[in-house]
């Protein structure tokens, strides 16, 4: 399986530095939703 929905030491979001967690192929905060998409390649 390809996604880690338990959120616990994701990428940091940008807005927040909440750790974030990956759903399909986007990066969601807890707090402000769904951040970026996998293909925002300035995050490789």
């Amino acid at each position: 399986m390809d996604d880690d929905a338990s959120g616990d030491g994701g990428r940091p979001c940008p807005m927040c530095e909440t750790p974030m967690y990956r759903r399909h192929c986007k990066y969601v905060c807890p707090q402000h939703g769904v951040v970026m998409d996998c293909s925002d390649n300035f995050w490789v």
